[in-house]
């Protein structure tokens, strides 16, 4: 697959604990938009984060808490980021979504054989 020099990143944060057809949602995500042909996704969790409740959820001994922030991040050309969006936004009833313009230096897999 090929990308183009101009794209977008949609950056997607949601809850480790969120859910969205009784599996996490962040893994929903991701197997949708492998499903819709997207680029590619990647799952970051957070140590220590707040959001619209302000409630913090942080990674320290302490106060440990099971649901840590999590960060999807999706690259891929305007037009497919525009058709999937549509497609998760039922999904996530708590969280934020941003989309960037972004300059795609490369896009490589591995060397298939």
């Amino acid at each position: 697959m090929m990308l183009p020099e101009e794209g977008q990143l949609l950056r997607i944060l949601i809850g480790e604990n969120d859910k969205y057809e009784k599996q996490p949602l962040y893994e929903w995500i991701v197997r949708k938009a492998r499903a819709t042909g997207l680029a590619g996704a990647t799952v970051l969790r957070g140590l220590e984060g707040f959001g619209a409740h302000s409630r913090v959820h942080t990674a320290k001994i302490l106060r440990l808490s099971s649901d840590l922030p999590i960060v999807i991040e999706i690259v891929d050309t305007h037009e497919k980021i525009a058709r999937f969006l549509p497609l998760i936004d039922d999904a996530i009833s708590e969280g934020l979504a941003t989309v960037e313009n972004v300059k795609i230096r490369f896009y490589r897999g591995g060397n298939s054989k």
